[in-house]
Parts: structure tokens; sequence; C-alpha cells
């Protein structure tokens, strides 16, 4: 039997545990405080959801599971698809789908909050794992630009709540890519097979680009003429609109920017950035990540994605959600974060055999002001008490029938 936990995943020790759980209750205190409710939905997705879902290159990384039993052999037997479920790669997909099920029980706009563990079969390494958490909330049934407004401010609060402030709003839109692809000759079908290589530009530069587009089988002077955008690529939304002429994309966008500023009061800024893709197809409009200045990395991302309920209701079901990415978070603050800010003092009661009940007396009541814990005495109590200490106890009693006193640990 093997003791290390699967490549990809981890163990957390208590102490790691209850710092991640104080991360958690922090981001869902602030989403709840925002008028946001919490669901629930299964990591199992049926498999041609999975597979239908516009993931982008997360289509690749899905875990698949195998039918079972006589349909597994049904299918070997007449080369059918092996697989009839997966694991859930990021919380929309199984949004979308709760949302259409149960859309008659639920109020609109739904402001809704996810908080659980998706999959991607990735390849480990550090900052990329199997299984993660991500902290989601998304406003379903509404397609005004406030709702990007209200996603943006408190995600940021959220953040600003646990104790980062340096960071950076960028901002861009789906449909504001389409026009730019077009006005560079890319044909319309063509455009999300290249934003999904565009957005790779950070990890592979502008040859590693051009030469995936052209992989693809994109004609070369096409390719070339949008390289040479790139390395140009406008900065601001005026010389876009120079470029483009107006356009409702470049207005929606200005007006984010304008409400966000004034909410932010200076704490972090937001900027347009015509090079944010993100990689899923299923971003239909305004897209959006929060960067960490001092780490030097994406913490938070999201977008408008008004097409993926329609794939499941038969309508279409305005939606727009913003996700924070826990492990990067929990990475920059884990060292950071004091236990004994967010949580009782830790009690030892020692009790030698045979005063079990009257020290179980004790702990229900003390356990009112400390975290309580109860041991039975050791042959070598200094050794005993060194453990206790090391362990995070601040104070120990010995209970004889009754407790005599506190003593202090640390």
């Amino acid at each position: 039997m093997k003791l290390t936990s699967v490549k990809g995943t981890c163990d957390y020790l208590p102490k790691e545990t209850k710092i991640r759980d104080y991360i958690q209750d922090k981001i869902l205190s602030v989403y709840s405080s925002r008028g946001f409710e919490r669901i629930y939905t299964p990591i199992l997705e049926d498999i041609e959801n999975l597979e239908h879902s516009d993931g982008g290159d997360n289509l690749a990384l899905i875990f698949k599971i195998m039918k079972r039993g006589e349909r597994l052999q049904s299918a070997m037997e007449n080369g059918d698809n092996l697989c009839d479920m997966g694991l859930r790669y990021d919380l929309t997909l199984p949004l979308s789908r709760f949302y259409a099920q149960h859309k008659a029980y639920l109020p609109s706009p739904f402001k809704v909050i996810q908080m659980g563990r998706v999959y991607r079969a990735e390849r480990p390494q550090k900052g990329r794992n199997r299984e993660f958490v991500q902290c989601d909330i998304d406003i379903i049934g509404s397609n005004s630009r406030d709702c990007e407004i209200e996603l943006i401010d408190t995600t940021s609060q959220a953040l600003i709540e646990l104790g980062i402030k340096d960071f950076t709003v960028a901002i861009n839109d789906r449909a504001l890519l389409r026009k730019v692809l077009s006005y560079l000759d890319f044909k319309e079908e063509d455009f999300d097979s290249v934003c999904i290589t565009f957005d790779k530009l950070d990890k592979i530069g502008l040859d590693g680009v051009s030469d995936e587009l052209i992989s693809k089988g994109f004609d070369k002077n096409i390719v070339s003429h949008f390289v040479e955008f790139l390395s140009n690529m406008p900065r601001d939304l005026s010389s876009l609109s120079e470029m483009l002429g107006s356009c409702d994309e470049i207005d929606g966008i200005k007006y984010i920017i304008d409400c966000v500023k004034e909410l932010s009061c200076g704490v972090y800024d937001i900027v347009f950035d015509l090079s944010l893709v993100r990689g899923q197809g299923y971003y239909t409009g305004t897209i959006y990540e929060i960067r960490s200045n001092s780490y030097h990395c994406s913490i938070a991302g999201g977008g408008r994605y008004d097409g993926l309920v329609g794939k499941f209701c038969g309508e279409e079901v305005p939606a727009v959600g913003f996700s924070i990415g826990f492990e990067r978070i929990y990475d920059m603050l884990r060292d950071n974060i004091d236990e004994s800010s967010f949580s009782k003092e830790r009690l030892a009661i020692i009790y030698d055999e045979g005063e079990f009940l009257s020290a179980m007396k004790m702990s229900k009541e003390l356990s009112k002001i400390y975290n309580t814990t109860l041991c039975i005495k050791l042959k070598k109590l200094g050794k005993q008490l060194s453990k206790l200490e090391e362990s995070g106890f601040s104070y120990y009693a010995f209970c004889d029938g009754e407790i005599k006193k506190l003593e202090k640990l640390c």
C-alpha cells in the first residue's frame, strides 16, 4: 500500500485545514453579506454535458469515468463510448445545468455562491494540481453590465477582507475581440480557435502563437498580420475606438471601469487589457481577472457566458460569474495567518484512568470559553506537556474529580 496521496492531490494537516477553513469562511461571509446564496452541485457530471460545454483546453483534461458491469461490456463489444460520467473541471458547467433544472424554484436574477473541489487531468507541477478548490459567485438572469460591477466589487472586497490589497483588475470583452479578429480578416467560425491560442500569449510568446495558428491551418499572411497587430497592440480604449470606430462593447467596458474605480476608492485599480482572452469557449461578452501585483499571477477570473445555460433549457439565459482561485490565495496567505487570531485558545484537560466522566463534564462546561481536548495522563508528564505545547495548546488542567487550576503552556 502506498503512503502518499495521488500525484496532483494533497493531504492537509489540522493546522493547514484550519487556515483553509478560515480563508473560505472569510470569502463566504463577504459573498453572503452581498446577497448571494450558496448551493451545492455534484462533482460528477454526465460526460455528454462535459464534452459539449465549450470549455476550451479543459475538455482535454476531463477525468472520465468508465461505464460499469453489463453496460461497459456492451459498450466494448459494440464500439460505443466507454465512459458515461466525468469529474467536473469547473463550477460553471454544473451551475448552468443546475439552473436549467431548478429555475422554476429560483429567483431572477439568481445570485449564487459555489465553493467546492474541481478536477483537471493536469501534468502536476508547482501551482497546478489535479484536485483544487474554486470559490465562485454568479448572477444568472440579467444582461445588465451592473452585474459585472457587482461581481468585481464583491470579489475584490473578499480579497481585501483577507488582507490582499496589492492587486489589479484587468477587463476585456470577447465580443470586442471578435470584432478585432474580423478586422484582421479571420473568419467568424474560427474566432474561438484563435482565442484559445491567443490566450497562451504570455506562456508561448508571439512566435509560439504564430506557430500554433499556422499548425491549425490558418493563412500565413493573416497570421503574420495578426502577430504584427499583437506586437503593437492598443493599450487603451480610445486607441481601439480609433481603429474600430465606436461600439457598444467599448462603451460597456468604459462604464464598468468608471464605476469600479469609484467603488474601489483607490484601494485597487482596474484597467483595460485587450490581450486578456480566458481560454473557455463559453465566454460570450465581458471577461476579467484579478492579478496580484506582488506575486505576479492571476488569483481570480470570470466573465459573461450567455449561451451556456441555454444549451440545457433551449432558451437564452444571460449569465455572468467570477471565480477566486482558492489554492493560490491559500499559498499566498498560509504563512502569514496566525491561528490564534481566529480561533479560541486550546485547553487540554488531563485526567487519570477512571476519571473520564468527570473530565468530560468539565470539558463540556469549559468548551464555552476554550477549545477543549481530553487527554489521559501519561507516565512521562513533562514530555506530554511539551507535545501539547508543540501542538498549539495554550493551557492545561488536571482533572481529579474537578478542575483545580488552569496552567499556561505557552
